[in-house]
C-alpha cells in the first residue's frame, strides 16, 4: 500500500473517532453495580480514638484502686529502737553467663553493700493512717526526695496527689529483706549494713481530730 494512502486512512480514522467521542454524554449503566466496600477513613481514625480513650479511662481508673496482692501491713510502732540487718544474701542457684559458663556458683555468700552505697533512706508509713501521714508532712524527709517513701496501706496514686512526690508500696518481699516489723521505720545504711529506726509517734501525734480540744 502508498505511504500516502495508509497515511490518509489512518487519518481519517482518528477524525471519525474523535468526532464520535464528542457526541458520547452518557453509556448508561451496564451490569450490576455494588457500593464501595472500602470504609471511611475518617470515621476509622474517629472510632479508634473513642476506643482508645475509653481504654486509657479504664486503665486510669484501674490505677486508682490498684494495691498489689503482697502488699505487706505492719501495726504501729509503740517505742522508739533501731536495730541492724546484715544484707549479706547466699545464691539459692548457679549464676552462668548467655553461654552457660559459672560466674558464681550455688551457695556463694556476698554483701551487696561490700559493692555499692545506698543514697538517701527509706520511710515507710501506714497511707491509711491520717496521723501517719500529717507527721510525714513535718518531717524534713517530706521535701527530700532522696528519700523513697513506701507504704503499707492506703492509695498511692492519692498520696502522690496530696504530697506530690512519688509513693510506693511495701511487698512482702522487701519487708522480709529488712526485717520491718513496724510503722513509721526509717531504713538507712551505716558502713556495711542496714539499719532499721522505728519511731514511737507522740500521744499528741496519734491525737485524731476529734480528739484534739
Amino acid at each position: 500500500m502508498n505511504c500516502r494512502i495508509a497515511t490518509a486512512i489512518i487519518c481519517s480514522i482518528v477524525a471519525v473517532s474523535s468526532a464520535q467521542a464528542g457526541t458520547i454524554t452518557n453509556l448508561g449503566v451496564v451490569g450490576t453495580t455494588y457500593p464501595i466496600a472500602e470504609s471511611d477513613i475518617l470515621a476509622e481514625l474517629r472510632g479508634q480514638v473513642a476506643k482508645n480513650n475509653h481504654a486509657r479511662k479504664q486503665w486510669c481508673e484501674q490505677i486508682k484502686t490498684y494495691q498489689p496482692a503482697d502488699l505487706h501491713n505492719l501495726p504501729l510502732a509503740t517505742t522508739d529502737r533501731t536495730f541492724q540487718v546484715d544484707m549479706t544474701y547466699s545464691l539459692n542457684r548457679d549464676l552462668t553467663d548467655a553461654d552457660g559458663k559459672l560466674i558464681y556458683p550455688k551457695g556463694y555468700t556476698f554483701n551487696p553493700l561490700d559493692y555499692i552505697n545506698f543514697p538517701g533512706c527509706i520511710l515507710v508509713i501506714d497511707g491509711a493512717d491520717p496521723e501517719q501521714v500529717a507527721w510525714f508532712k513535718q518531717t524534713p524527709y517530706a521535701e527530700n526526695h532522696q528519700v523513697k517513701l513506701l507504704i503499707t496501706e492506703g492509695m498511692a496514686p492519692e498520696l502522690i496527689q496530696t504530697l506530690q512526690r512519688p509513693v510506693f508500696y511495701l511487698t512482702e518481699d522487701i519487708a522480709k529483706r529488712l526485717q520491718l516489723q513496724a510503722v513509721p521505720s526509717l531504713i538507712f545504711q551505716r558502713e556495711k549494713m542496714m539499719h532499721v529506726q522505728e519511731i514511737k509517734l507522740s500521744d499528741e501525734q496519734q491525737q485524731g481530730p476529734d480528739d484534739e480540744k
